[in-house]
């Protein structure tokens, strides 16, 4: 089995966002990237399926700039088998990227693909959705748990009402949520020997694709500072600022 995990280059969560000073977009200049958490649980979650030996082969992709090479490192060093990169000039939005991933998917025919279930910088949580759609395959997101039963991967999924169960035929796509692992830290030796992994750049040309974004962004705002906070003396004068200045009782 050869198991499929898109990963996305995003700002560290660590960081403090910054916008531009024309609201434009983000600052990056001098911020530290790293790799989508959430990417991260898929990374971890098909690297168990691989040690369990119910899989052969874990191949992460990216598609985006050169500089995404440094993610598919980072996956690569947390035990990836092999990395492909589909370079583009430009930042293509979840609908061009489920293309891209769909015509590498085409030609290495995987059995089953692990995303994120959302990126934390758009929060868009659309491109497993839409590659499973253009590739005709069925898809359980939002996984809590994944188990391979019987040729079909089950899928317990967090829903408003609880939890359900799904079982799909492969191949298949598995979007994973928060909770389906805690992900491994890649191990200097690892770091190490990632750096010889083989890794593929296909220049998005080649595909004959329009990865042109869609979708364009108008103007970024920060939120709004919040107000600092203001002490009581007792109970009856919180309820008084509650029912004259908050006016929520």
């Amino acid at each position: 089995m050869k198991l499929m995990v898109p990963v996305k280059r995003v700002i560290d969560y660590n960081v403090k966002v910054r916008v531009k000073s024309d609201h434009s977009d983000v600052d990056l200049a001098n911020v530290k990237m790293a790799l989508n958490p959430f990417c991260e649980i898929a990374v971890e979650e098909a690297l168990r399926l691989k040690e369990s030996g119910a899989a052969e082969e874990v191949v992460v992709i990216s598609v985006g700039r050169s500089v995404c090479q440094e993610q598919l490192r980072t996956a690569l060093a947390m035990g990836a088998d092999r990395a492909i990169l589909v370079e583009a000039d430009l930042e293509p939005d979840p609908l061009g990227v489920a293309k891209a991933l769909m015509a590498v998917h085409q030609k290495e025919e995987f059995d089953l693909a692990f995303f994120g279930k959302q990126g934390i910088d758009g929060d868009h949580s659309q491109t497993g959705q839409m590659f499973a759609a253009l590739a005709g395959l069925p898809q359980g997101t939002f996984a809590y748990k994944v188990e391979l039963i019987d040729g079909r991967v089950q899928v317990v999924r967090e829903i408003d009402g609880g939890l359900q169960t799904v079982a799909l035929s492969l191949p298949a796509v598995v979007t994973v949520d928060l909770r389906l692992n805690e992900p491994r830290y890649a191990s200097l030796p690892n770091i190490m020997k990632a750096k010889k992994k083989p890794m593929e750049i296909i220049p998005a040309a080649d595909l004959q694709l329009n990865l042109e974004p869609r979708v364009k962004t108008l103007r970024v705002e920060p939120p709004v500072e919040r107000s600092a906070g203001v002490r009581v003396g007792d109970v009856d004068e919180l309820l008084d600022k509650l029912r004259s200045e908050a006016k929520v009782i």
